[in-house]
């Protein structure tokens, strides 16, 4: 079982940047394939980012490819999100997500663990 801890939003205006952390307990983070979502008021929650378990393989949504990047550091046990040319369309609340298993999956139910997400909040 592992323990997802966001952190690192805020408000910023459009075209900044911010970079978002998720700390994980337990010893097996490594095993992991790892996630970046985000929920909208009154919208659904949505894939924004995934990693496998090395850090060498990443897919994006459209909507964020060549502005966000992910990444995580296993010895740290931390995945981070790093947020650049910030748009009022990306205010949400973001959440990072686990799944044991492959990596490549952009559906919410398919991972196994949720942190209680950080706020994101970009101004016009």
């Amino acid at each position: 079982q592992v323990q997802l801890v966001e952190s690192g939003g805020g408000l910023v205006q459009a075209g900044g940047s911010l970079r978002l952390s998720c700390a994980a307990s337990g010893r097996t983070f490594s095993r992991y394939a790892m996630g970046w979502f985000r929920q909208a008021p009154g919208k659904e929650r949505e894939f924004v980012a995934v990693i496998n378990w090395s850090g060498g393989s990443t897919y994006y949504a459209d909507s964020v490819k060549g502005r966000f990047t992910i990444s995580r550091d296993n010895p740290k046990n931390t995945m981070y999100l790093q947020m650049n040319s910030l748009k009022p369309e990306d205010t949400a609340v973001y959440y990072c997500a686990a799944r044991s298993g492959s990596y490549g999956y952009t559906e919410v139910g398919s991972y196994d663990y949720w942190g209680q997400g950080t706020q994101v909040t970009v101004s016009s």
